[in-house]
């Protein structure tokens, strides 16, 4: 290994695999399931709750010990309801807002040097106290010089060189564990950091974050209830975001009193539906919408912030997934299940009948659910829980949508405590469906059937008369590819071989047979002894004949049976 001697990279590893002996008790080894390995960390019933209290924040403390990356890596699990206990969600959910900012003169000289000028050149005003404190980054108030408030983002120093380092030992440690463990070969750890890879250097490119705030705040210009904070493109680069200044309250923390003069119902219902149109209808969605990143305005609008993390949805896995979300809000487990596997990856050996058989079962506990408990995003995830159990890969952007969704419930409830997912879902289902269809019949659409048709029609011609004159000149061929006509000439050898020696076998027994009659002078136990040597030649070719059937029978048959 080409960075064996890297101490720095050596490092991570040992931070790395302390970490999990730490918190795993060294079962990722063994090959236990990653379920039990993150259920496992210290949360039992027999076990204090100030105890299980403290070694949660104690996992928060050491993932943010760890850096950055692994902050990240805490945020993602602190949505992940379905694999960790109560007490680890809510201490890793601090990691969310609630990180250690770093000095004001880091942020000075960042800035600096990526705006080239100084600051008080570019700012009227610039608060040194950050505003707000994330893994990446932190935010900080400030006042451009036209009078326009302003939050500046400002990424954390030499954060990419560390998140390169824990990528690079995250990955070498992921590939031994898919290539030795049991646990690795079913969750395919390659894979699931390669997606945390692509994430994280999208979150790490601030250019790429105001994109995102331009686009998304573009598809949802209709819907009044919703404002996106647009970016301030002169004082923006890869490493220093400046966007619109949004006043408001988190969702968690409106008061009783406030909410009475908030149209609850009218909110929660627009963000599912423009939530639901970024998935389904716009292929570009909000991938982390958690109630530290969703602002009520004074006008009682909700503003939605850090878009760094987005998903990208084509088209033909946008249609799976508006079929498996209709499918779930009316409880038809089996189609569900059936939708899942058509947009997943089934390995050989899977288990689908156990599959469809526990994703319906989910899907009708989820149906008779009562209000308070329905949450669409736990089943989402729960589903891709069971198609790694049972061999069916479900793609990342059904996790992903899980993850929103799983976000989106708690606010939908904390705004109106009678919202159902379900039931929305349903509402909007078929306004999207006709947004989908006008998106389809789009004038760049029709223009790219419309020369698909052009180049159809101009190449026909040439090629029929191809074809004519083929047939013509009795050149037509017709390849069939059913069997492999190499395996079946050796196996009609082999056929043809056991049978001419079973014939010759036979003819021996035949003609001794016919010997016994004719007396002769040679004799072997008191019988003719031309007779006997011959019973005794076709005796033994017949055992042989017999153990080589066996033995060549023995080996194919877990060929066959793979």
């Amino acid at each position: 290994m080409t960075h064996a001697l890297n101490p720095a990279l050596l490092k991570r590893y040992k931070d790395i695999a302390r970490l999990f002996i730490k918190y795993g008790r060294g079962d990722l080894v063994s090959g236990s399931t990653l379920d039990s390995i993150l259920v496992e960390a210290g949360e039992d019933e027999e076990t204090p709750h100030a105890e299980r209290v403290a070694a949660a924040e104690e996992l928060a403390d050491d993932l943010e010990d760890l850096g950055p990356t692994f902050v990240k890596l805490g945020q993602l699990l602190a949505s992940r309801s379905d694999l960790l206990p109560p007490t680890y969600l809510e201490a890793l959910s601090r990691l969310q807002d609630d990180v250690e900012p770093f000095a004001f003169e880091e942020v000075e000289r960042i800035v600096t040097e990526e705006l080239g000028v100084r600051l008080s050149k570019a700012f009227d005003s610039f608060e040194s106290d950050p505003y707000a404190s994330a893994s990446l980054g932190q935010v900080h108030r400030a006042t451009l010089r036209d009078g326009r408030r302003v939050v500046v983002k400002v990424q954390r120093p030499d954060v990419r060189k560390q998140a390169a380092l824990d990528l690079e030992a995250l990955a070498n440690l992921a590939e031994l564990a898919d290539q030795h463990t049991d646990v690795g070969r079913r969750y395919q750890f390659v894979a699931i950091v390669e997606e945390f890879r692509k994430t994280l250097i999208g979150e790490l490119d601030y250019l790429q974050e105001a994109s995102n705030l331009t686009t998304i705040g573009a598809h949802l210009a209709d819907f009044e209830d919703l404002f996106v904070p647009q970016p301030v493109a002169d004082y923006t680069t890869s490493r220093v975001l400046t966007m619109e200044y949004v006043e408001g309250s988190r969702i968690d923390e409106l008061s009783p009193a406030v909410l009475i003069d908030v149209d609850g119902k009218q909110l929660a219902d627009a963000l599912f539906k423009a939530y639901l149109k970024q998935v389904l209808v716009d292929g570009l969605f909000h991938a982390d919408p958690h109630q530290g990143n969703l602002l009520l305005t004074p006008e009682h609008r909700l503003a939605l912030l850090d878009l760094g993390m987005v998903g990208h949805i084509g088209p033909e896995m946008q249609e799976s997934l508006l079929h498996v979300l209709l499918a779930l809000s009316e409880g038809k487990g089996e189609e569900v299940a059936k939708q899942t596997i058509r947009m997943s990856e089934v390995v050989d050996g899977a288990d689908v009948e156990t599959f469809t058989s526990e994703v319906t079962d989910l899907v009708v506990r989820h149906r008779e659910a009562s209000l308070e408990k329905i949450e669409s995003g736990r089943v989402v995830m729960q589903v891709a829980r069971i198609g790694s159990s049972h061999g069916v890969r479900v793609p990342p952007m059904l996790t992903l949508l899980g993850k929103a969704l799983l976000n989106l419930d708690p606010i939908g409830r904390a705004l109106d405590p009678k919202f159902n997912p379900n039931e929305a879902i349903q509402r909007h289902a078929s306004d999207l469906m006709s947004q989908r269809m006008d998106r389809s019949l789009s004038l760049s659409n029709v223009i790219s059937s419309l020369l698909d048709a052009k180049d159809l029609v101009e190449s026909l011609p040439g090629r029929l008369n191809q074809i004519l004159e083929t047939i013509a000149e009795n050149k037509l061929k017709v390849e069939v590819d059913a069997i492999d006509e190499h395996e079946l000439i050796v196996g009609l050898q082999k056929i043809a071989n056991r049978i001419t020696v079973g014939l010759i076998l036979a003819a021996l027994i035949v003609g001794a047979a016919l010997l016994m009659r004719v007396d002769t002078e040679f004799t072997l136990f008191g019988y003719p002894g031309l007779a006997i040597v011959l019973f005794l030649i076709a005796a033994a070719g017949g055992l042989f004949l017999v153990w080589n059937i066996l033995m060549s029978d023995r080996e194919e048959k877990p060929r066959g049976s793979r």
